[in-house]
């Protein structure tokens, strides 16, 4: 943003020629952003960063990314355009891709034959993405008012024709060089290592599949986990395959980890040893499991929710539903099995599947105050009057297998499964 601003009011050479004796005012007419269009070629964390900060300087902003979803786009008040479409409209340029076999050299000769020759072209991502002989001749013969270069296909960079050019505002890769950049990387590598040794999400783990989580989509992987373990204590064992649907507005974002999410909560409650986002895909290639991730913007309840959709080797199939609520993203599982709930997933807890009848709720809680378990909540929910209920219950202790099987003899219970989320 500041080589942007100062290629715009030529702030470099201006500041050099004052300081040479020269007030040359004239020499130095440049131009506003407000109103203007402003190009951002790769809309991802960084792009998306300073669109929402230019927008505050009135600019409009359009992007290319083939890899971004419109809705996303959308969501930021930002056009998804081609990259010659970009190239026509933008007033600015400003390059936030890596350097990879298909992005060298991307902005070259030919892509600058098609901007304004009022065009400033930004580059603080990663040298050699911009041609710079070619961005060198295109300033030299007018058809681009000027750049802003932090980054070089060649680093340390100290020699160039570009640096020769009043147009040109060029710093030495100065991109993170701030005291409070350098001390958020600090406490970035203690989170990591923390999370790492708590078995957590470390998405910039190179052993780690998913990559980075958007901020959208964090609060969910604990969510997934949750929901994968009730489901596989429901189930009475691991599933064979899960799909995770995100639903409504969070589809809007790239969610593939909450696939490792749900591997990890399925396996966790099964296994003594320590499950982690590095070893969960490996174990559950091991017993044959997979999980797949589907994205939906519709949602027909709430703004927001996942469904995990489990298949069992059985051929049995059932859906456990969660969702975020408030501003806090309380976590609540709001149906399973087909039957609606709105639960808050506890440390302990008891589902019992049953036949709807008087005096089953008075004998589970008989039966439970005899072997000393405090019930903390309890919900009941049923399909139709006489039909089939689930009681999801939390209680405050661990319960035992043999007080689960009096629990499920004095009721008469079909099914009866006890959940252990304490970690």
């Amino acid at each position: 943003i500041s080589l942007l601003l100062a290629s715009a009011r030529f702030v470099s050479p201006a500041h050099a020629a004052l300081k040479n004796g020269k007030w040359a005012r004239s020499k130095f007419t440049g131009a506003e952003v407000f109103e203007k269009t402003l190009g951002v070629i790769g809309f991802g964390k960084i792009g998306q960063l300073v669109a929402h900060r230019m927008q505050a300087f009135g600019m409009n902003v359009i992007a290319y990314d083939p890899y971004l979803q419109p809705a996303r786009a959308a969501q930021l008040g930002v056009q998804l355009v081609t990259l010659d479409e970009l190239l026509k409209q933008s007033d600015f340029i400003t390059i936030h891709l890596p350097k990879t076999k298909e992005t060298v050299n991307l902005i070259g000769e030919e892509a600058l034959k098609k901007v304004k020759p009022t065009v400033r072209i930004i580059n603080a991502a990663r040298g050699g993405v911009l041609d710079e002989t070619a961005l060198y001749n295109a300033i030299k013969e007018g058809r681009v008012a000027g750049a802003g270069l932090d980054v070089f296909a060649k680093e340390p960079c100290t020699d160039s024709p570009l640096f020769e050019l009043d147009q040109v505002v060029a710093t030495p890769h100065l991109g993170a060089s701030t005291d409070e950049a350098q001390e958020r990387a600090g406490i970035a590598v203690a989170v990591s290592v923390r999370k790492a040794l708590a078995g957590d999400l470390v998405p910039d783990a190179v052993n780690v599949k998913g990559g980075a989580v958007h901020e959208e989509i964090r609060p969910s992987l604990p969510l997934v986990e949750k929901m994968a373990e009730i489901a596989t204590a429901y189930a009475g064992g691991l599933p064979a395959s899960m799909e995770v649907h995100v639903l409504g507005e969070i589809a809007a974002y790239d969610a593939q980890v909450l696939a490792t999410s749900a591997l990890k909560g399925a396996i966790e409650s099964t296994i003594e040893d320590d499950v982690t986002y590095v070893n969960a895909p490996k174990l559950a290639e091991e017993r044959g499991m997979s999980a797949i991730v589907k994205n939906d913007p519709n949602c027909e309840q709430f703004r927001s929710s996942i469904q995990l959709k489990v298949a069992m080797a059985s051929g049995t199939n059932f859906v456990v539903e969660g969702t975020l609520v408030g501003i806090r993203k309380v976590e609540k599982i709001v149906s399973i099995d087909g039957f609606g709930l709105d639960v808050s997933p506890g440390k302990h807890m008891i589902f019992l599947r049953y036949m709807d009848k008087p005096g089953v709720i008075g004998s589970m809680g008989g039966a439970l105050g005899k072997a000393g378990v405090n019930i903390a909540g309890m919900q009941v929910s049923r399909r139709e009057v006489g039909g089939m209920a689930l009681m999801a219950l939390t209680v405050d202790d661990a319960v035992s297998d043999s007080i689960l099987e009096e629990v499920k003899k004095t009721t008469g219970a079909d099914l009866a499964r006890t959940v252990n989320l304490e970690k």
